[in-house]
């Protein structure tokens, strides 16, 4: 097992290869902190592959009244980015409105509404939509993306898919992100600058000695353990954080976490347009469809209360059931389970406020600073992908008075590796990558510059041919690629490859994936 020199204490060690636990890696080894990060499984394993794969603003939670949250997510989606266009683009959302939109039960906005217009009540008038969308447009200083416009259905093709009784829209803009690849990639910019790395790493305990932690780990392959000291410990869990605390820290928890899982199911392509769909039930809650890897649409998410973090999230036959029923209220043709191509569920580890429901649980971050002895201990709750980079300023700032010389905040537009072009770069990338490469299709092209940005360069090399890049294992995946994503990007596996850092396993058959982790045995052998 690699790592660090045993000898001596690091300033930071981090559990949690999820986006805040690298995030707070990378942020903190680029103020001149020594970090090690150790992460159970694969980098992106649990939540933060499992997104909705957008960065917003939250349109929903302004009826929950959680401006700072909203306005803190909306200012982050053009830092991010300018910081990441390869991973991440700018996508506009349509927003069908027909007078039976309704609130979810309980929310602030909700309650106040049926006080002071009681025929309103249950009920999202047009003109608090179009004032939400107002703020949406106004909170964060928007600079690049679009402002809200309205759509008449009955002559936009975004109305072509959906029932006629959505003669009207609202149509606004946020963002898409290639979730488990911004973990990744925030993961190698924080080894770049010094951190030390460790997946398929269980930390089995902690205790504090004096003024530090001893952190005892063990390697899951292997069964190796080993102890390393930290200054100052941070439990980044995710949705274990709970567990870190009680079991390997042997702590009692002030505060708790909420487990809520999100479904998504992922259908053969549903329309032929590029932009998104924000659809609102009549029980108040809200899902999109959104167009995804070319082929398909990603239709999500639910929320429902998750018993524990060892329990795997799986989609169950109630969530596929109501979220075709959800998205067939809107579309012409009904969705159907026959339609369903790959369901996927995450956990996400909200901070617990007593909220009455799943869905008003507050989706804000709550970090909480441990100083029961010398050596601190930083306790990350909740967060969403969208602020993690602000989650990790915040986590630095907590700290602070224990690295009195860590100062500076640096992250905000600085590129991750192969971010370091224009935000409107990507079209130009593709057409060099394709004349210097001929033997790459536009498709093949675009989806190397979509991941890679400007390192697919490096990734191709000299290859003259596409045989130059070795055998070709199914949708343009090759033994070139395998190779970087095994060197540069921690991946170990087959389902690392295919589910996490790219989403090919989507047209890949079970024979092709079973032959990649025949290939990666060899490699490794």
């Amino acid at each position: 097992m690699p790592g660090p020199d045993l000898s001596q204490p690091v300033d930071l060690f981090v559990i949690g290869g999820g986006i805040n636990g690298c995030g707070i890696a990378r942020d903190a080894a680029g103020r001149g902190l020594s970090v090690t990060l150790a992460e159970m499984n694969d980098l992106a394993s649990a939540t933060s592959s499992s997104s909705t794969k957008l960065f917003h603003g939250g349109l929903r939670y302004l009826e929950f009244f959680e401006f700072r949250l909203v306005r803190e997510a909306l200012q982050e989606r053009e830092t991010l980015l300018r910081a990441m266009p390869h991973i991440s683009w700018p996508m506009r959302f349509v927003l069908p409105y027909h007078r039976d939109m309704r609130f979810e039960k309980g929310t602030p906005t909700s309650r106040l509404l049926g006080l002071f217009m009681p025929w309103m009540r249950g009920r999202r008038p047009a003109w608090l939509i179009r004032f939400g969308l107002f703020l949406y447009d106004t909170l964060g200083g928007r600079k690049i993306l679009p402002g809200t416009r309205s759509l008449n259905l009955a002559h936009d093709p975004a109305g072509i898919p959906l029932k006629d009784k959505y003669a009207r829209a609202f149509e606004y803009s946020d963002c898409w992100v290639e979730d488990s690849r911004l973990v990744v990639l925030n993961a190698r910019d924080a080894e770049a600058r010094g951190t030390t790395i460790l997946t398929r790493t269980k930390v089995i305990h902690a205790k504090r000695e004096g003024d530090l932690w001893r952190v005892g780990i063990q390697d899951t392959e292997t069964g190796a353990t080993r102890s390393i000291l930290t200054r100052a410990l941070v439990n980044a869990a995710g949705p274990w954080v709970e567990h870190v605390i009680r079991t390997d820290l042997g702590l009692s928890p002030q505060e708790g976490v909420r487990l809520v899982r999100g479904s998504h199911i992922v259908t053969k392509r549903l329309f032929d347009h590029d932009r998104c769909y924000f659809f609102q039930g009549t029980d108040g809650r809200i899902i999109f469809a959104i167009p995804y890897e070319g082929e398909f649409t990603l239709i999500g998410t639910t929320d429902a209360d998750h018993p524990d973090p060892s329990t795997p999230a799986k989609c169950s036959a109630e969530e596929v059931a109501y979220l075709c029923r959800f998205a067939s209220e809107y579309f012409k043709r009904p969705v159907k389970e026959a339609d369903i191509v790959w369901t996927y569920s995450g956990v996400r580890p909200l901070y617990d406020d007593g909220a009455t429901s799943a869905t008003a649980a507050t989706r804000d971050y709550v970090l909480k600073l441990d100083q029961s002895g010398p050596a601190p201990l930083l306790n990350v709750f909740g967060g969403k992908i969208t602020t993690y980079r602000r989650l990790a300023e915040s986590a630095l700032a907590k700290l602070a008075p224990f690295f009195p010389d860590a100062t500076g905040k640096w992250t905000a537009g600085v590129a991750l590796p192969g971010g370091d072009f224009a935000v409107d770069g990507v079209p130009v990338l593709v057409a060099g990558l394709a004349t210097d490469y001929p033997f790459l299709t536009a498709e093949w092209a675009m989806r190397l510059v979509r991941a890679y940005g400007t390192e697919a360069r490096k990734m191709l090399g000299e290859a003259k041919t596409a045989a130059d890049l070795g055998r070709n294992f199914g949708a343009t995946l090759t033994e070139r690629e395998l190779g970087w994503m095994m060197r540069h990007e921690y991946a170990r596996t087959a389902a690392d490859m295919v589910w996490r850092r790219t989403r090919l396993g989507l047209k890949l058959t079970p024979d092709q994936i079973a032959e990649i982790d025949d290939w990666i045995g060899a490699q490794r052998a």
